[in-house]
């Protein structure tokens, strides 16, 4: 059986990121670029005022000095004429610095009268003038490929003249749930019978990944149903199901996956909750099996799809984030295998505190509402309230910030 470790290793080794597309910018946030991107211009492309004053040649020029105004510059409209020596043109912010002026005077730093300035303070030779180019030059690299785009990267982009782009896509990921006993929501169960509430949880979190989600429903127990529900989802990048792939009468999943050519990775890690996880590869396409049991679902979801989500996607670090924080209580693991404990993480002075949860059952929903890490418990090991410990983030509270 593997260890957590080498799963993620399998898995990371066996997938590559889907191949570029070619989008264009405003479509493009979320994605990952695929390759590195350079500016086309200089940016500002001109000499340009920092301050709403005048601009002027500095050249013998002291504080008490009347200079006549002798035009104006607007964004988006330059002075069209000539600066000489000891003349002044109005100036609003952004706009062009005419190019016989080299330095711009705030206009709370002048007396304004009779179409001229007189200045009140001293000068320094280039002083609120921001120059071509400050920002960036025509061939300097913007952003690397592996660069996943937030609004500032998008909003740089546009600075740049960048009207389209080479991204990964986002993984089309289609969901099936597997069993008899589930009922969809909004019916009542009957005797022996849950609702599907996996099918709503990890939709929900591949939503949060950015993923195009097709819903596969719920394959009963039977060769027939699951087989042709697998094949409805055979065109996306990753196959998910959950439930089935344990070793009992009724479950099938296994088996049928084998019937459209796939390649097993590996079934069962040694982590608790998760143990019956399978990963394997049909094509190019990922297929997870996940365990029926939510809190078990929804750990190796995190432990295990969303590094090989973010792997489809293009992303240089796939690995979900950790932080260091002081565990908040006493925990024990797994005698036998590493444990993955949820609970909240709490914000104090700066530095978080992580606190488990005391329902840790794999078939537990409560956890999973308001989980925001994941704590490693190694095999046999007791963690002491009070110690540094680090946790797998999965998010930060609200109104919180990282240490």
């Amino acid at each position: 059986m593997h260890s957590y470790e080498e799963a993620l290793r399998i898995i990371l080794d066996r997938l590559q990121p889907l191949p570029p597309v070619d989008l264009p910018l405003d479509a493009a946030y979320g994605h990952v670029l695929a390759e590195a991107i350079h500016a086309g211009w200089d940016l500002p492309p001109a000499d340009n005022s920092a301050m709403d004053g005048f601009a002027f040649s500095a050249a013998g020029i002291k504080a008490g000095a009347c200079l006549p105004i002798c035009g104006a510059s607007y964004a988006g409209h330059p002075y069209a004429g000539t600066v000489a020596t000891g003349q002044a043109v109005r100036i609003m912010t952004g706009a062009v610095v005419p190019a016989d002026c080299d330095t711009v005077v705030p206009i709370e730093d002048v007396t304004v009268g009779n179409d001229q300035i007189q200045l009140q303070r001293p000068i320094t030779a280039g002083q609120h003038v921001r120059q071509r180019g400050e920002e960036f030059t025509a061939g300097t690299p913007l952003l690397a490929a592996g660069t996943l785009l937030h609004a500032g990267e998008i909003g740089l982009l546009a600075a740049a003249g960048i009207v389209r782009l080479r991204v990964h896509p986002k993984p089309r990921v289609s969901l099936l749930s597997t069993g008899d006993e589930l009922v969809h929501l909004g019916q009542t169960p009957g005797p022996g019978q849950i609702i599907n509430t996996n099918l709503h949880l990890l939709g929900a979190r591949l939503r949060e990944q950015g993923c195009e989600l097709l819903s596969l429903g719920i394959a009963r127990d039977s060769r027939d149903d699951l087989a042709d529900r697998i094949a409805a989802g055979l065109q996306t990048d990753l196959l998910l199901s959950t439930g089935g792939v344990s070793i009992g009468d009724r479950d099938h999943v296994q088996e049928v996956l084998q019937e459209y050519g796939f390649e097993l990775g590996f079934w069962k890690v040694a982590i608790k909750p998760g143990k019956p996880v399978l990963f394997g590869t049909i094509g190019r396409q990922a297929v997870f099996g996940l365990p029926g049991n939510p809190a078990a679902a929804a750990a190796t979801f995190e432990l295990f799809v969303r590094p090989a989500l973010r792997r489809l996607a293009g992303c240089l670090a796939p690995l979900p984030p950790k932080l260091r924080v002081e565990l908040g209580a006493t925990v024990s693991g797994d005698t036998k295998r590493q444990s993955f404990l949820w609970g909240t993480l709490q914000g104090e002075n700066g530095a978080f505190r992580f606190l488990p949860s005391d329902r840790q059952g794999s078939n537990q929903n409560r956890a999973l509402a308001g989980g925001d890490a994941l704590l490693p418990v190694a095999a046999g090991a007791r963690l002491e309230a009070g110690s540094q410990v680090e946790v797998i983030v999965l998010r930060l509270p609200i109104g919180s910030c990282c240490p």
